[in-house]
């Protein structure tokens, strides 16, 4: 298991399931992401976000890295599984992200993030992430994580491939939806930094 998934789980789990983890006998599923966003800085998340901070192999995860010179603009990934002021009785799960260009016409049903969460300011400079929302009845799989990977271009068990970004690439994890909206509520965690 990678430093990442352990740090999420450590952050979400009770101490049964952590031992249950540790001796490899069973491992948690995440529950289904409710909100995707950018942030300008990674030292204040949103209450419930969690950012993805670091790659896979433990480098900054900044999207928004200049090549030429070192820019003082930063953008970090970050998504809840909590309810929001978009999603506030958490009925929809988010099914699927694509990165497109910036003139590239918008995927039906898909919904772009076009500014930081934290800061009102233009999201990415030359892409856009874009999320596609439906409601949690209708889903059978969600995504549940995200990851970025940064100089190891290999490919991550049971994640998908979203797109490249100055470099680093956008990854993430299906999982089965839980429908009831109890449960959801019941383990929701707080917020922290994804590893």
């Amino acid at each position: 298991m990678c430093k990442c998934n352990f740090y999420y789980l450590f952050h979400t789990a009770s101490m049964a399931d952590l031992q249950n983890i540790s001796g490899g006998k069973a491992e948690l599923q995440p529950e289904a992401i409710t909100d995707i966003g950018v942030l300008a800085s990674k030292k204040e998340p949103p209450a419930g976000y969690y950012i993805v901070a670091q790659t896979t192999d433990g480098f900054d995860a900044n999207l928004w890295k200049d090549s030429i010179f070192k820019s003082k603009v930063t953008r970090y990934l970050c998504f809840t599984r909590a309810a929001t002021s978009k999603n506030k009785q958490l009925c929809n799960v988010v099914v699927d992200v694509k990165l497109i260009d910036l003139k590239d016409c918008l995927p039906e049903g898909f919904t772009p993030i076009q500014d930081t969460t934290d800061t009102q300011e233009q999201a990415l400079r030359k892409e856009r992430l874009c999320v596609k929302l439906v409601p949690r009845h209708c889903a059978d799989m969600a995504i549940c994580n995200m990851v970025v990977q940064g100089k190891s271009k290999h490919s991550l068990t049971n994640y998908t491939f979203i797109g490249e970004l100055n470099g680093l690439g956008i990854w993430y994890q299906l999982g089965k939806v839980i429908k009831s909206q109890d449960t959801v509520l019941k383990t929701s965690s707080t917020a922290g930094v994804a590893r």
